[in-house]
């Protein structure tokens, strides 16, 4: 059928895109590509069949599924686990683990895999994760915020231009007064020479 060789020809691609995996059997899936942007963080949904509840999941980096590294793995319950800048989290109701990667770098963008342990080799889904550059998640200004720094900036140039000129003015009063007095057109006279 249709279905069928369209199938053959993705486990085909497979197998020579990823060396020592096979799609003979879906286990495991994910999405295909996934994107983030720099600075920020992508959350990628691996579902699993039922039969792998119980089982390990994890996420690991590289193009060959034989020697991916490991990046975060599940102990077989639903406690979330976290790694450096990645955790897994495991719904086992669902089917599903929940895998996010934070604070996302230009040299994180590559291949990894939603894999799940078991007796013999184990079962993966390559997920090609690629970085947005300098589209970092930035949260907008709202307007109170806009207002508070409107107002420091207007207080700020209420302190130079008036307070700081009444400080020296009113230095310079206490200075005037506090100087020695003299009256003028005055001289001392020579004190007696008797």
């Amino acid at each position: 059928s249709v279905t069928r060789a369209g199938q053959a020809a993705d486990d085909s691609y497979m197998d020579l895109c990823f060396p020592g995996y096979s799609t003979a059997q879906n286990e495991v899936t994910g999405p295909k590509t996934k994107s983030g942007p720099e600075l920020g963080s992508l959350t990628v949904q691996c579902n699993y069949t039922s039969g792998w509840k119980t089982h390990r999941k994890y996420w690991c980096r590289g193009a060959d599924w034989r020697d991916c590294k490991i990046l975060v793995s599940t102990t077989g319950s639903e406690q979330e686990v976290k790694r450096d800048r990645v955790s897994i989290r495991d719904d086992q109701e669902n089917l599903t683990f929940m895998v996010t990667m934070e604070d996302l770098r230009r040299d994180d963008a590559d291949i990894y895999w939603c894999g799940i342990e078991r007796v013999g080799s184990d079962h993966g889904f390559p997920v090609d994760v690629s970085i947005d550059p300098g589209k970092s998640e930035l949260i907008p200004e709202r307007p109170s915020q806009r207002a508070a720094s409107l107002f420091s900036s207007t207080y700020f140039l209420i302190l130079v231009f008036l307070e700081v000129p009444l400080l020296l003015g009113m230095l310079s009063a206490i200075l005037w007064v506090d100087r020695p007095q003299r009256c003028p057109g005055r001289r001392r006279s020579p004190p007696d020479e008797n």
